[in-house]
């Protein structure tokens, strides 16, 4: 067991250094809003490229599936700390290894772990299908799935598609019931969502980049992307209809994004830290204030991902479902309060590039809004009064 641990911490080492490269990146990719590929290139020349890959297959091992799920989440946490829209793509390609590896047949493991272990390839998921358009919004989006000889054919599109420009392969989730993919689905318990793996590379997917300019997490190029008759065979479905949410594998992927909470926070930490020193305000009673709020608040979230974590690794799935979603409402708090102490410690110098609070900030602001928390926070209180709840995606 030692050795399994040393080694990991090893390997944590070794991101870590990359990602003092990949900070200085980062500015880049977000000012261009394109996919951070020199850094999915280097995770794969040091070999860290595959963490939720079966050590039988060639990669590490780890995560809510195969245990040590906490390296995982430090591994994110780390990247987070140097670019948040980079943290995403990671989480994207590293959940749906897992979904492959928990639902795929031998053939599809061996041969889509084989091209992630050896030749670098990248994976992402894709759900989102909003239903209505927000004001102002003449697009609409969803796709329609039907039945055609030995698979199945997409029409239509998806949005907040992570990865569009950098990956090579999307699970998607797509719903038979019609538009809606997983978060919205309209079958009775999501019994009609398939998970469908699709190259990109098939001529019948473009990708429309006029649609994703965000304030934040500009880097995860999250487009339009478009299907044109794009044919599916059944070799490439993952599971049978309804797995994904009747076994709740979205509730392993919540605690994920905590992850990538606090790794902004960590950022923004660690500048606060260093501002503070070399404007000598480490005596200002007001700056100590906010500089033990972040040390508390940074220390809280990691405990409560390794207590997530733990619950996953000692096999109590049924238990760490809800308890993740009680730590990715904290940890968002937590992240937030943390980026806004270290605004006040410093002051609108910190908000000016090339100091990357500006971009920590716009970032995080984004991405908690993944799910509302408001919901998040009536689903934990449901669970606990006994009532009917939804631990997915906190439908209220």
């Amino acid at each position: 067991m030692t050795v399994h641990i040393d080694h990991h911490t090893s390997r944590l080492a070794e991101l870590s250094a990359l990602a003092e490269t990949f900070a200085q990146r980062a500015d880049g990719y977000d000012r261009t809003a394109t996919f951070p590929v020199a850094d999915f290139d280097d995770l794969f020349a040091a070999g860290l490229h595959a963490p939720t890959v079966p050590v039988s297959h060639g990669g590490m091992g780890i995560g809510p599936l195969r245990g040590d799920t906490l390296a995982l989440w430090l591994m994110t946490e780390r990247l987070a700390a140097a670019d948040l829209s980079l943290a995403r793509c990671w989480e994207g390609h590293t959940n749906s290894m897992v979904l492959i590896d928990a639902l795929g047949s031998a053939a599809q493991k061996s041969r889509w772990f084989d091209g992630v272990v050896r030749k670098g390839e990248r994976w992402v998921a894709w759900s989102g299908e909003p239903r209505a358009a927000k004001p102002g919004e003449t697009k609409s989006f969803g796709t329609t799935v039907r039945r055609e000889g030995d698979g199945w054919i997409i029409d239509g599109t998806k949005v907040f598609a992570t990865s569009a420009t950098g990956a090579d392969w999307a699970i998607l989730l797509v719903d038979m019931a019609g538009p809606g993919g997983a978060r919205n689905s309209t079958s009775e318990g999501g019994a009609g969502v398939l998970m469908l793996a699709c190259e990109l590379a098939d001529p019948s997917v473009s990708v429309d980049a006029s649609w994703w300019d965000p304030i934040g997490m500009r880097a995860t190029v999250s487009h339009l992307v478009h299907f044109d008759h794009t044919f599916i065979p059944d070799s490439q479905r993952i599971g049978e209809a309804g797995d994904y949410l009747r076994q709740g594998w979205q509730t392993a992927f919540i605690p994920h994004y905590a992850a990538s909470f606090l790794g902004a926070a960590d950022a923004a930490y660690e500048y606060a830290l260093e501002y503070v020193m070399r404007q000598h305000k480490n005596t200002d009673p007001y700056v100590q204030q906010r500089v033990g709020a972040m040390a508390v608040a940074v220390e809280t979230g990691r405990l409560w991902l390794r207590h997530v974590a733990e619950l996953w690794d000692s096999g109590r799935g049924t238990e760490a479902r809800m308890v993740g979603s009680r730590a990715r409402h904290l940890v968002e708090h937590l992240a937030l309060d943390t980026v806004d102490h270290c605004v006040r410690a410093c002051g609108a110098r910190c908000l000016v590039r090339p100091s990357p609070v500006e971009r920590i900030q716009r970032d995080l602001l984004f991405y908690v809004r993944h799910d509302n928390d408001d919901h998040i926070l009536a689903t934990i209180g449901r669970s606990v009064l006994g009532e009917v709840h939804d631990p997915s995606f906190y439908k209220p």
